[in-house]
């Protein structure tokens, strides 16, 4: 038994992530964090070890998947929910003890790649034998695609937003070496920071810190400008890309906060919700093709918005960079 593990309590702080799933949030992490410490406390078990576990079970939930059957259905979306818990264990123990490595991450996502293609393989196989539509054969393909496009999505998103605050660094880098000016700051930080903040009260910390007054406060808004740039050093600069998209869905910052407030990300339905309605609710309500089919019109409408976020942040990017060329 470990001395050093700290209560549940810290324990929750270290290894629960500040924004996640839904689903991890209300049915996962109240089952592994209390695991995780026991893991600590009580065995030798590594997060790479755990990686295997959770993909081992997720075997098992496929060869039940592949009975067709509804009890069987009903066991493989059990250890599909089991072997997810143990999915999300091992980032928990890395953290929690510190013992987490590079390969392990790989591992993990490799891992997570084939248990979403097996599964699908053996759940949609396994009806096509029980039922010979043609139907599930088509819907194993859609579910490893969707599961495929919604990670290129991801990647080349992050992508081009780490680009964007790039350029914007090194623009303002140049500008703060020329005129002494302050830090830089991103809107999307602030509000990740203080999620009760909404962007006008962020815009108006930030025109007071620049020592504007209300009316050139309220000129700067109707503008298309991005930057709020002090004429003093001391306050950061705060770059907004994402005020077209808040100014065209106010609401959405609301409903923004009031999710990250309860550690709910505001993307609902992502790669793990797509994956627990098909492999788990779809399952348990011999479902499969409703399941299946909801799942992924769902996942395809929150991409599409995920897409046309960064469209309009790409607008934001354009404009912040034409409001250093009178500066430059």
């Amino acid at each position: 038994m470990r001395p050093d593990i700290p209560p549940l309590a810290e324990v929750r702080r270290i290894t629960e992530k500040k924004r996640d799933a839904w689903w991890t949030v209300l049915l996962v992490d109240p089952v592994a964090t209390p695991l995780v410490r026991w893991t600590a406390m009580h065995t030798r078990a590594t997060p790479n070890q755990l990686t295997w576990g959770a993909f081992l079970v997720g075997l098992g939930s496929a060869a039940c998947f592949a009975q067709g059957d509804w009890r069987w259905l009903l066991l493989g979306a059990l250890l599909y929910h089991v072997s997810f818990i143990f999915d999300c264990m091992d980032g928990k123990l890395a953290r929690l003890t510190g013992t987490g490595s590079v390969f392990g991450a790989w591992l993990d996502f490799v891992f997570d790649r084939i248990r979403v293609l097996v599964c699908a393989v053996a759940l949609m196989g396994g009806q096509y034998e029980r039922t010979g539509d043609v139907l599930y054969i088509w819907l194993a393909l859609a579910v490893t695609s969707l599961d495929a496009l919604r990670y290129i999505n991801a990647l080349e998103t992050f992508k081009i937003r780490h680009g964007m605050r790039e350029q914007i660094k090194a623009r303002m880098q140049a500008a703060r070496e020329s005129h002494n000016e302050a830090e830089l700051a991103f809107m999307e930080d602030l509000l990740r920071e203080n999620p009760e903040a909404d962007v006008e009260h962020d815009r108006a910390v930030a025109a007071k810190a620049a020592g504007d007054t209300a009316a050139q406060a309220e000129s700067t808004a109707e503008e298309a400008t991005t930057v709020t740039a002090p004429e003093t050093s001391g306050e950061p600069t705060v770059v907004d890309l994402q005020r077209e998209f808040r100014r065209r869905f106010p609401w959405w910052t609301r409903c923004r906060s009031f999710l990250t407030r309860h550690r709910v990300r505001a993307h609902l339905i992502s790669g793990i919700e797509f994956q627990m309605g098909v492999f788990i609710i779809g399952p348990v309500l011999d479902s499969v093709v409703a399941g299946t089919v909801v799942s992924g019109v769902l996942l395809l409408v929150f991409e599409l918005a995920i897409i046309y976020k960064l469209l309009l942040s790409t607008r934001d990017f354009t404009r912040t960079l034409n409001s250093f060329e009178p500066t430059a």
